[in-house]
């Protein structure tokens, strides 16, 4: 089970560890056990034309999931470090407000993922992650990314 404790430190993580996710104003806002919820204002991720820049987008979207990855992972006891191999994005329409990407995975993929790190010291998974649009209709931007995890020892 997650504790607040564990989302507040993913937080840290976040804007500590990587600083495009300090410089965004990344903040964790929702984790229900099953999705991700990370915000970050549209002034410091802005571009010409007034809306979110789309680099903004694609970060949020791979942080969410990144995140969730990672507390799936502290959830189960293990320890591991965590990359992208690879992601596919649309965009789908502007955002004009504030970002908010939720992370989540498809079926029950979790417990998988867990039992082949433990056997074999890495696992990939694969995560979905959507920005909604303005007032939550519809979404702007949406990924599919693979992520491994490699264990790591103690």
């Amino acid at each position: 089970m997650i504790e607040a404790s564990d989302i507040r430190a993913l937080e840290q993580s976040l804007r500590e560890g990587i600083p495009l996710a300090r410089a965004m104003d990344v903040r964790v806002i929702d984790y229900d056990g099953h999705r991700l919820a990370l915000a970050a204002p549209l002034a410091p991720n802005v571009n010409d034309k007034g809306n979110a820049f789309g680099g903004s987008l694609s970060s949020l979207l791979t942080l969410a999931a990144w995140g969730l990855v990672n507390l799936k992972l502290a959830e189960a006891g293990i320890g591991a470090d965590v990359y992208i191999q690879d992601a596919r994005l649309e965009y789908l329409a502007p955002v004009w407000g504030e970002l908010i990407a939720e992370a989540f995975a498809e079926g029950d993929v979790w417990a998988g993922f867990a039992a082949v790190l433990r056997e074999k010291g890495r696992a990939r998974i694969t995560l979905q992650a959507e920005i909604a649009g303005a007032d939550g209709a519809g979404t702007a931007a949406r990924q599919t990314a693979r992520f491994v995890a490699k264990r790591v020892a103690g």
